[in-house]
Parts: structure tokens; C-alpha cells; sequence
């Protein structure tokens, strides 16, 4: 057997579905990884990641409808469930029957609702601090500000508190992290912050006791607002294992690539072997 590459090239293209051209970035080959990232990111949040996984398998990750390159919605059709079925599209068109996915945030929601609608597509999920959104948390968060949510004004200072608003959550001192994803950001527009309420609105509680395949819970324990409730999703998905990474924040993907690839690696071993060809 030759030896593995460290690590694979990335390639880019634009795919068309019914619903929305969708953007990709790929790397590898063999069997399929979907990769989903939060709001309000793009594929630019497994940039480090996504070569890692490719030396085992093809990694592909999408730009969400709205965010990234991929072309957006009609506003009110903004949903978990038909950001989840867009992703589906995805996947027929590239004629991939079968995947396992990886999602961070508000992709781990998508995650959970692929595997929920159609488990005969979701061969294995690694949900990556995923929220855990149930009758309590809408109750809560109904009509309320949310990060992202910052007013667009003629002197620019809307960017300053996009900063300022996720600075918090980052490492410190990281200047490129948060570049990055202001970049994104301001791609987004207002699904930036609508982003955050589609979350809040999925009926997720409903949902995760549907999950029947092999799923890992990653969770980074720096991070507010999903190491709390790792637990909870865990508990919530009959057999799902639950594994803490140290220091990990909401930029896990881009602060740890290494982490998460090796935590995705090592369980998909066992639940989703790669096709590996002598």
C-alpha cells in the first residue's frame, strides 16, 4: 500500500440544483463526506479541515443557500428543513446516494434534520458543537437579539460591531480568524443574523430521537454555547458517543483543524470506513 498524503488538494465549482446553484470545495477521493458550517461561515470554515479528510476519503464542503457563493433563498423559505433539503439537491446532483456528514453549529441542525428526513442517504453524523434547540430555548430566545445582528450605517461602524460581538468567542489576538469571518458576514447580509433564528425556530427536540445512524458528538469545551448542552444531544440520539476537545471555541474547525479531523477520522474508522485501493 503507498503511503497517505498529508493532506489533499482542494478543488472549487458551482453545481446546479433545482432550487439554487450551489457552491463546493472538494478535496480527496473515496467515499463521501458532506461538510456544514454555521452561520454564518461558508466552506471557508473547513479550509484547514478539508484537506485532513481527504486524505481518506472526498471531502466535499457546500456553501449553505445564502451564505458563501451559493446563491440564496426567497427570505421566508429560510429553514433547517429546507437548508437541509437544498443539501440534498446537492447530493443528487452529484449522484451521491449515501454519505456521512460533518457539521459545526448550524450545520450540525442541518446534520441532524438529514439524518432525521431521510435516513436511508446518512450512513454517519459528527455533530460538531451542535445546539440543542427545544421548547425552553424558543421560548427564550422568541423575539430576542441575536449575534450578527448589527444595523448597516453609512460610516462603516456596523463592521466594528460585527468584530466586537464575536470577538469573545475567539481566540485572542487572532486577527485572521476574525477577518475571516467577517468576510462572511457581510457576504451573508441579513441572513447573518436570520441565520441564528432558523436555529432558534427548529423543532430539534422532535427530532434527534429519529437519528438511527452511527453519529459522534464533538464537543470543543471553550465554547459557550454548546459545550452546556453536548450532553443533552448525546443523551437525545440512541447510541451516539460524546468526545470533549480541550480549548476548542466556536471557530473549532479554523482554531483546531488537527482536533476535529482527527476526532472525525478516528470515529468514521469504525462507523464509515474509507475505500482505501492498494
Amino acid at each position: 500500500m503507498s503511503a497517505m498524503p498529508l493532506a489533499a488538494v482542494v478543488e472549487r465549482r458551482f453545481v446546479a440544483t433545482p432550487r439554487a446553484r450551489i457552491h463546493i470545495a472538494a478535496a480527496g477521493a473515496g467515499r463521501p463526506l458532506l461538510l456544514l458550517h454555521q452561520t454564518p461561515r461558508s466552506w471557508d470554515e473547513f479550509r484547514e479541515v478539508l484537506p485532513r479528510l481527504g486524505t481518506r476519503y472526498r471531502g466535499i464542503a457546500m456553501d449553505t443557500v445564502g451564505f458563501g457563493d451559493s446563491d440564496a433563498l426567497g427570505f421566508a423559505e429560510n429553514s433547517i428543513e429546507s437548508w437541509a433539503a437544498c443539501a440534498f439537491d446537492l447530493l443528487d446532483a452529484l449522484d451521491l446516494p449515501e454519505v456521512a456528514v460533518i457539521g459545526h453549529h448550524t450545520g450540525a441542525a442541518i446534520a441532524i434534520e438529514m439524518a432525521a428526513s431521510r435516513p436511508d442517504r446518512i450512513a454517519a453524523l459528527v455533530l460538531s458543537a451542535s445546539p440543542y434547540v427545544d421548547a425552553e430555548r424558543r421560548a427564550r430566545k422568541a423575539g430576542k437579539a441575536v449575534v450578527d445582528e448589527a444595523t448597516r450605517v453609512a460610516d462603516g461602524s456596523h463592521l466594528l460591531d460585527l468584530w466586537r460581538m464575536r470577538q469573545p468567542d475567539y481566540p485572542d489576538g487572532d486577527i485572521d480568524l476574525l477577518e475571516r469571518f467577517v468576510i462572511d458576514a457581510l457576504k451573508a447580509g441579513s441572513l447573518a443574523a436570520e441565520g441564528h433564528h432558523v436555529v432558534n425556530r427548529y423543532l430539534m427536540e422532535q427530532r434527534l430521537p429519529l437519528v438511527r445512524c452511527p453519529t459522534r458528538v464533538v464537543a470543543p469545551t471553550a465554547d459557550p454555547h454548546a459545550f452546556p448542552v453536548a450532553r443533552k444531544v448525546a443523551d437525545a440520539i440512541a447510541g451516539a458517543s460524546l468526545v470533549e476537545i480541550a480549548g476548542g471555541m466556536v471557530p473549532f474547525p479554523n482554531q483546531m483543524p488537527e482536533q476535529l479531523a482527527g476526532a472525525v477520522l478516528s470515529f468514521l474508522e469504525g462507523a464509515y470506513p474509507p475505500d482505501i485501493r492498494c
